[in-house]
């Protein structure tokens, strides 16, 4: 099913990466390390940039932490946000230091001039800004009118710095209004949506562990890339924030909003026609495939009755059947193996597959493969009997028609 088409917002850079307008959505994470620890924070930022994560932030806490990132940016192979509260000197620092964005929290940094003054050093660097509205740190005023952290509270509070912003010309602006509960963060992120044409940063703020957490970023983030709002996303998650840039990475290609970069796999749930443990072969499968790195989409199927067609979108995948593994590709069985042997003939033809192509590997296929598959099916149905009962229900569906 197709997305909806995307809002067309105004494009900002965050360094390198182009976010907004017609640009791919982007994936953001944040390290855990202490910022003054140079060599680590580094490491962890080559760690989430190998899992797919495009933008990291960086707390900037302490002259400490700054002085760190004067000597990590350099040696970044991402663009870095510096994550500001309380002490706007520390975003001007941040920005001495070389970042090529910050992010502000409204809730902790009121003060108008200090606001306007950041800003116009990021003018002058080119450095964007996030307004990073948190539904945990609003202004007491607005709490106060709107009666708690409500969607209209954080859009207004996100409203009322980029007056402060634009007031010294200041553009180059994304926003953020997080929320830990997803119905109030979906709401916040469609009403700022139809009030400003700004690049928005989603994400579910205080996820919790997976598998919660997983769920209830997957939930809100992805309600509204559906309806074509957002231009970054992260997953903040109580976990290693490599585990948030694979889900955030994942959860784009899954939408077909980013190019497959790693492995898709599908499975069927298993049934009783099953005669093989589909749980464990698929994440056998999972395991080497994913060492592999291997960018397509692979099924694992329980059975050759109903697998191969059922999974025919599949650039590859494997059936079951008998004592045998039906190899696949595209729907075709291509050959059949020993049913110890099939995750490692999956994963050999896998690589053979992303190296020759599709045309190539159908034209290698073995010559009796597809009847012996038929042969299994037919085997199994004779064996098992139809587990579906089709026949019996289309007879029943006729008779229902007729009357009968």
């Amino acid at each position: 099913m197709p997305t909806m088409p995307r809002k067309t917002t105004r494009q900002i850079h965050v360094g390198k990466v182009a976010v907004g307008g017609n640009a791919p959505i982007a994936v953001q994470s944040m390290t855990t390390t202490k910022t003054a620890d140079v060599d680590g924070t580094l490491s962890q930022v080559y760690a989430l940039f190998g899992a797919g994560a495009d933008i990291v932030r960086i707390t900037c806490n302490d002259v400490d932490a700054a002085q760190g990132l004067a000597e990590i940016i350099p040696r970044s192979p991402v663009p870095i946000i510096a994550d500001i509260h309380f002490q706007y000197r520390l975003a001007l620092a941040a920005l001495e230091a070389g970042v090529q964005g910050l992010r502000l929290n409204p809730g902790n940094i009121r003060n108008e001039q200090h606001i306007k003054t950041v800003a116009r050093e990021a003018n002058d660097r080119g450095v964007s800004i996030r307004v990073g509205v948190n539904a945990g740190s609003l202004d007491k005023d607005l709490l106060d009118q709107y009666g708690g952290p409500v969607p209209e509270a954080l859009v207004a509070s996100a409203l009322k710095e980029i007056a402060y912003l634009e007031d010294v010309a200041f553009t180059s602006i994304k926003i953020s209004v997080k929320h830990s509960h997803v119905p109030s963060m979906v709401a916040s992120y469609r009403l700022l949506s139809e009030q400003v044409d700004y690049p928005l940063h989603l994400g579910v703020t205080e996820a919790g562990p997976p598998p919660g957490g997983l769920i209830k970023s997957v939930a809100g983030i992805a309600t509204l890339l559906l309806e074509g709002i957002g231009d970054t996303i992260r997953f903040s998650l109580t976990a290693d924030p490599v585990e948030e840039a694979k889900a955030g990475r994942q959860l784009l290609e899954y939408l077909g909003l980013r190019e497959r970069k790693g492995l898709d796999l599908i499975a069927c749930p298993s049934c009783g026609r099953a005669d093989v443990d589909v749980i464990a072969v698929a994440n056998e499968a999972q395991k080497k495939l994913e060492a592999a790195n291997l960018p397509i989409q692979v099924a694992v199927m329980g059975c050759v009755v109903n697998g191969p067609g059922e999974a025919r979108e599949a650039d590859i995948g494997i059936a079951a059947g008998k004592g045998k593994g039906h190899l696949f590709i595209k729907g075709q069985v291509v050959r059949v193996v020993p049913e110890h042997e099939m995750v490692d003939a999956l994963l050999d033809e896998a690589r053979k597959l992303v190296e020759e192509g599709v045309d190539a590997r159908l034209a290698a296929a073995d010559e009796f493969a597809s009847q012996l598959a038929a042969e299994a099916a037919e085997e199994l149905l004779a064996f098992q009997g139809d587990a579906n009962q089709a026949a019996e229900r289309r007879r029943a569906v006729v008779e229902v028609a007729a009357g009968e």
